[in-house]
């Protein structure tokens, strides 16, 4: 059996080291947690003499978490998490509900970019809710750029996200990730347009990774972008509004106005791969894996009934570390 050693950090400390790295200070951090700031400040310092690293760098504004700071609370967030679930699916394990021996409760922390969090979670969520109604799902809409979802979810503060998977960023470390579908992209503009390649570009930080932008970069016919939007919906009112055309991918595009158009891009048209991404460890948890299976069950009815040029993914499942298959 493995020993404690003076050496471990108790969960406590890594409350601490959250709650200062969430509120930016040692004050605002024992208002948190109902602590002084002396003692947070002195369980910040057993903790960085423990770990052998400074973790946070201390100013006149406040707290701001170093590197090695960043990969602690990351993984401080991560063990608090396993320790909540350990303490849920060993409750349940031990009062089965009647007739339902598969029943999953507790929170369920899912992230997801805009156009997967409006049309790819409600019927994933409607039907997680009627067979786990114990369930909790918490939703956070997060911009696809730079780490995206994936960061998130590698930072500890989701246990699922919904991602863009196959650019050129790699997976951070310790998260798997499993193809859903794959979105064609289309050109849209307002319906009726005459010439619709010759309008300006309306475009959106989030819209394509590096793979899709090298397509774009082939196409002698698209300019640079003139209109920046915020998001894939003001990018459809812009286009709606004869502001310029777009090139979207199809879930951005469900429940399109009649004012626009859509057209096809033909055979070599880009694609893009969505997915879901969690870490290894959370990978075999009830909650996860249970959201994981109507994940699965809801895209092919998503594909038929609302985006038909939706296809399934085909890729081979994505990791960053080896781990048994999810949703099994």
């Amino acid at each position: 059996m493995t020993r404690t050693t003076d050496s471990d950090l108790a969960p406590h400390e890594l409350r601490v080291l959250v709650a200062v790295a969430d509120t930016g200070g040692f004050s605002a951090a024992a208002g948190t947690l109902g602590l002084t700031q002396s003692a947070v400040s002195h369980s910040v310092r057993g903790s960085e003499r423990k770990i052998g690293a400074v973790l946070f760098e201390r100013g006149r504004t406040g707290a701001r978490a170093t590197p090695a700071g960043e990969k602690a609370v990351a993984y401080a967030r991560r063990v608090l998490r396993m320790l909540d679930l350990l303490a849920a699916e060993a409750r349940g394990a031990a009062r089965p509900h009647a007739g339902r021996p598969d029943a999953v409760e507790g929170p369920l922390r899912i992230v997801a970019f805009r156009s997967a969090a409006l049309h790819l979670l409600p019927p994933v969520l409607r039907r997680l809710r009627d067979r786990h109604p114990g369930i909790e799902p918490q939703v956070r809409i997060v911009r696809e750029v730079g780490r995206g979802t994936a960061g998130e979810v590698a930072d500890g503060k989701a246990d699922l996200g919904i991602a863009t998977l196959g650019g050129s960023v790699p997976l951070p470390p310790g998260l798997v990730a499993r193809g859903l579908l794959e979105e064609p992209y289309s050109l849209v503009h307002a319906a009726g347009h005459a010439a619709p390649r010759s309008l300006p570009l309306v475009d959106w930080a989030e819209n394509c990774g590096s793979y899709t932008r090298d397509w774009w970069a082939a196409q002698d016919w698209i300019p640079k972008a003139t209109v920046e939007a915020e998001d894939d919906g003001a990018v459809l009112s812009l286009v709606s509004g004869g502001h310029g055309m777009a090139i979207m991918p199809a879930l951005s595009l469900v429940g399109a106005p009649d004012s626009v158009e859509v057209a096809d891009l033909g055979p070599r048209r880009p694609t893009r791969q969505v997915g879901y991404v969690t870490t290894s460890e959370l990978a075999g948890s009830a909650v996860v894996r249970a959201l994981v299976r109507e994940l699965r069950a809801t895209v092919p009815q998503l594909r038929a009934a609302t985006v038909p040029q939706l296809r399934a993914a085909t890729v081979p499942q994505l990791r960053a570390a080896t781990v048994p298959q999810l949703g099994a």
